[in-house]
């Protein structure tokens, strides 16, 4: 990745002046580095929910060739049972798993998606007892602190002689978050291959979602295997960390979504996540509406009372129907971090009508990058006048819901396919219960329009100048 550095404001702002469209972007990026030059602890300039505001980002490019998960993959860890830390077999969805200082745990602190993770402890490790026949070109880990113990260090071991002698691929990952990070591991290994993740020090540590994408290519551009891609592969747009303290802007990274969660508004601020046919299945929808026991200690988690009563209905960001792959994937979507105060008529007509419309994109050889949030006060639901929050005041409710939709043809490398052509279609719709007297297709409008609503900056690996064309325009395309 290549990064542009300024170290004189005032020929940045003097640029900003040249180009109109570059005069919010610039003056943005402008105040951002004049915090950083003002400021000892480099903090950036950010708006009034913490949420750091829009700045250029240079290209990142994934790789051309087409691969995919291995079926089974992401290994959720569900499906065992191995109660005590003595070393053992557990038979999985994947396979057969050697733990060894580890189990698998099912307890309120430990951290998990779903129901069960592993926890390894001391210098424990996780092994497959099993080969993958065709390479690895990527593996992917969730991890976190178990409970309040310390932060810990572990790393990923390899074997492609069914686990007579491993090497070490990529560094040593160092696990700090009492809520799960995703750790990528990227290599070139063809033939049989299997893993081991090596716990080395510090204190118990949480493992969850692994997943090994193999190594076989079949070139750049189109193909007709649909794969599970990065979820915030077209930025981050406020900037989220996944650190405690930034309590209105702490970044979430699950399997199946991304998301920023904003404590002082009970919700998030937006939730990213890709839908291809490779997400989709025949799990049933759970309707199992729980809190998101991964938000960090002190923060407010959500329940599915909070909103009895109230005259909103439960609103999903990413929708169950966007994750039906698996009961694990669909159980995700109600989590309530993925939940928000909505209209009913927006929620169950407008809102999933729009829904409805990108699912059949995806069946037309599409894949899309989403990204839906909501901002503003005050809301209509079925009880009628303006309710600006619920849950006595810790969810707010949002005058307005937006989505920005990448639609991209089946393919690889997507961030440097997306081209001054590529649809984009970005919605803004008013959180009211009349807003059914319009389709979806009513509240186009542009990218930049929901930038300056909300500060965000959408598709932020993509190129400045692919986004100057795009994110100016009003998508016109096809609505059914």
């Amino acid at each position: 990745m290549s990064v542009l550095a300024f170290s004189n404001i005032g020929v940045l702002l003097l640029y900003s002046t040249q180009n109109k469209y570059f005069t919010k972007r610039m003056f943005l990026m402008a105040t951002a580095i004049a915090a950083i030059l003002n400021f000892s602890n480099c903090r950036k300039a950010t708006n009034n929910d913490g949420v750091l505001l829009k700045t250029d980002s240079s290209v990142i490019v994934r790789s051309t060739a087409a691969r995919a998960v291995y079926t089974g993959f992401p290994e959720t860890f569900e499906s065992g049972t191995k109660g005590a830390y003595t070393a053992g077999t557990v038979t999985l969805t994947t396979g057969v798993w050697n733990l060894s200082d580890a189990l698998i745990g099912n307890s309120t602190t430990d951290r998990k998606n779903g129901s069960k993770s592993v926890r390894i402890q001391n210098t424990g490790t996780v092994t497959m007892n099993f080969d993958k026949t065709s390479g690895a070109y990527q593996v992917t880990v969730a991890h976190g602190v178990y409970g309040t113990d310390a932060s810990s260090t572990w790393g990923l071991w390899y074997s492609t002689n069914s686990g007579s002698t491993w090497t070490q691929t990529g560094s040593n990952v160092t696990t700090s978050s009492t809520s799960l990070s995703t750790a990528t591991f990227t290599m070139s290994l063809s033939g049989n291959v299997r893993f081991q993740l090596r716990k080395l020090t510090g204190g118990r540590l949480n493992i969850d979602d692994l997943t090994i994408t193999d190594n076989v290519t079949t070139g750049g551009g189109a193909d007709t295997t649909a794969t599970r891609d990065d979820n915030m592969g077209m930025g981050n747009p406020s900037g989220a960390t996944a650190v405690a303290s930034n309590t209105n802007n702490y970044l979430m990274v699950k399997s199946q979504y991304a998301l920023s969660y904003n404590n002082s508004k009970g919700m998030a601020n937006w939730v990213s996540w890709h839908l291809s046919t490779a997400w989709k299945g025949s799990a049933t929808r759970c309707d199992c509406f729980n809190q998101d026991g991964t938000l960090p200690s002190g923060f407010f988690r959500a329940s599915s009372s909070n909103y009895t009563s109230t005259g909103f209905d439960r609103g999903h960001f990413c929708p169950s129907d966007d994750r039906d792959g698996s009961s694990t994937d669909n159980a995700a979507t109600f989590l309530m971090s993925n939940i928000s105060p909505q209209a009913p008529n927006m929620n169950q007509q407008t809102w999933e009508a729009l829904e409805a419309y990108c699912r059949t994109l995806i069946t037309q050889g599409k894949e899309l990058y989403i990204i839906a949030g909501g901002y503003g006060s005050g809301g209509t639901g079925s009880a009628g006048g303006t309710t600006t929050s619920i849950a006595s005041g810790s969810i707010k409710v949002p005058s307005r819901y937006w989505k920005v939709i990448v639609v991209l043809s089946k393919g690889t490398g997507d961030v440097a396919r997306v081209d001054s052509s590529t649809r984009v279609i970005a919605i803004d719709m008013p959180n009211v219960q009349s807003v059914n007297s319009h389709t979806w297709d009513y509240y186009r409008t542009t990218t930049d329009a929901i930038e300056s609503a909300t500060g965000y900056d959408f598709l932020s690996n993509v190129s400045t100048t692919v986004q100057n064309s795009i994110e100016s325009s009003v998508d016109s395309g096809p609505t059914r």
